[in-house]
This record gives structure tokens, C-alpha cells and sequence, in this order.
């Protein structure tokens, strides 16, 4: 289990608990977390649960797949940092996770 902060475009921290195995998109609808809508279901065929990972945890979460990729052409605000959270599974290595959210996911 991970506790992941998730942090809204206002700035609002939103800290829970994800289980292991567990998507962050997931754990964020489980949570009732708002900006994150994954109106996909976690199938990387959406963006709207693009967040932005805080720095030093890039290394940490793994590399985007192609289909990722694909999905996160069509955000808005794409940074370097971007990631979608159905893509980002919880571990006990992602302890203290912190996620930001864009100011819309459409």
C-alpha cells in the first residue's frame, strides 16, 4: 500500500491510500477525488486522468507505452512530467507519491 497525495489545480491536497496493484486512477475514484475522471475505465483510451508526477519520481513509476503516448498527444497542457494514472500501479516503492492535476481533463 502506497499513500499517494493528490494534489488539485486549485492546490488542494488530497492524501489516501492506494493498495498495491492498484492504479492511481483507481485509487483516486475509490477516494473520491475529484479531477480525475477516467471516463475510459483505466484502458489508456482516454486522458482524463492525465496528472503531472513530481519530480524525482519519474525514474520511479516506469517508461509510458506507446499506447500512453498516443493518449497523452491529446491532452491539454502535456508536460514532461505527464502521465495517466490508470497507467501507474501502487507499490510499496511509490510511498509518498505526490501527483498533480491539470486544470481540466477534457
Amino acid at each position: 500500500m502506497a499513500h499517494v497525495t493528490y494534489i488539485e489545480f486549485n492546490g488542494t491536497p488530497h492524501t489516501v491510500d492506494v493498495a498495491d496493484g492498484v492504479s492511481l486512477m483507481e485509487g483516486a475514484l475509490q477516494n473520491g477525488v475529484p479531477g480525475i475522471d477516467g471516463d475510459c475505465g483505466g484502458n489508456a483510451a482516454c486522458a482524463t486522468c492525465h496528472v503531472y508526477v513530481a519530480d524525482g519520481w519519474m525514474g520511479k513509476i516506469g517508461e509510458r507505452s506507446e499506447s500512453e503516448e498516443a493518449m497523452l498527444d491529446l491532452a491539454d497542457g502535456l508536460q514532461e512530467n505527464s502521465r495517466l494514472a490508470c497507467q501507474i500501479f501502487a507499490s510499496d516503492g511509490l510511498e509518498g507519491l505526490v501527483v498533480s492535476m491539470p486544470e481540466s481533463q477534457h
